[in-house]
């Protein structure tokens, strides 16, 4: 087998590992942003993500990832867009931004517990 072929072949299976892994970080992206959408009570629009950025970064562990960040749209109260954006690391999630909303279900008590006011019920706490 000539060389060219094999660095072809290599290139090709290069190529396939590179879409079978931003494929599984896409729908880790989708998983974040749909259960963040829930919790806030948003609509995700579109129902996608859409690739941002794509550049190399380093883990914790300092194992080189690549760091992706895609961004989507929502609405808080169906008649606008507003744009969010999550940031994975290979497919672990580093950060995901949704901006404020006009309106917010939530409201702080003393106690610190936040709390739903339609049914005075607690809502479940996120991860900090």
């Amino acid at each position: 087998m000539p060389w060219a072929e094999v660095l072809s072949l290599l290139a090709m299976l290069a190529g396939g590992a590179l879409w079978f892994d931003s494929f599984q970080s896409r729908e880790a992206g989708m998983r974040a942003v749909r259960a963040a959408c829930a919790a806030e009570d948003l609509l995700l629009l579109d129902d996608t993500v859409a690739l941002a950025s794509l550049r190399p970064g380093r883990d914790d562990e300092g194992r080189l990832r690549l760091r992706r960040v895609y961004r989507f749209e929502f609405s808080d109260t169906g008649n606008n867009r507003r744009d969010g954006q999550v940031t994975l690391l290979g497919s672990e999630l580093v950060t995901l931004h949704l901006p404020h909303s006009n309106r917010s279900r939530l409201r702080s008590v003393d106690t610190a517990d936040t709390v739903d006011d339609k049914q005075n019920r607690p809502f479940p706490r996120l991860p900090s």
